[in-house]
């Protein structure tokens, strides 16, 4: 059935009730999980974001800023890991740092992979209803089976 199952991970509820349907089926089919967490780049100009003035930041602060938000990245990964049983799963991970619909669509071709099961609705659901969830940008450009779990 599946080899290759890309599951996108944020943090949110939905992302780990996603990874336990990904489990179920990983095992069901002997498929490879591929864990994935994206960290948006990190913005231009924070002082806007914190009702300060608009002052850019300098290169030194942004890389700074950039290394502290693949490091939260990481911790999701490991939440995920630690909400779901993934015991007898080859499990792989991947950390990226853009858009995360690009970015998933970019890895799931990348892979190869089969099916990309991701939660409904992420930890930016406001975001979401403003801009588009990233869920339904990959349901609309994955051209793999997209399961959506919420």
């Amino acid at each position: 059935m599946f080899k290759t199952i890309l599951v996108p991970v944020d943090g949110s509820a939905h992302a780990e009730k996603a990874l336990g349907v990904a489990a179920l089926l990983a095992r069901a089919s002997s498929a490879t999980l591929h864990l994935m967490t994206v960290a948006e780049f990190p913005p231009d100009n924070i002082g806007l974001f914190t009702g300060g003035t608009a002052e850019p930041f300098s290169e030194v602060e942004r890389e700074k800023l950039a290394e502290g938000m693949k490091q939260e990245a990481h911790k999701v990964i490991e939440k995920a890991r630690a909400a779901v049983d993934l015991a007898g799963i080859e499990v792989k991970e991947v950390t990226r740092q853009g858009r995360p619909a690009d970015l998933i669509h970019e890895e799931a071709e990348k892979l190869g992979a089969d099916a990309i099961v991701m939660g409904s609705r992420g930890v930016s659901d406001m975001r979401g209803m403003v801009f588009g969830s990233v869920s339904h940008k990959i349901s609309h450009i994955a051209s793999c089976t997209v399961i959506t779990v919420t």
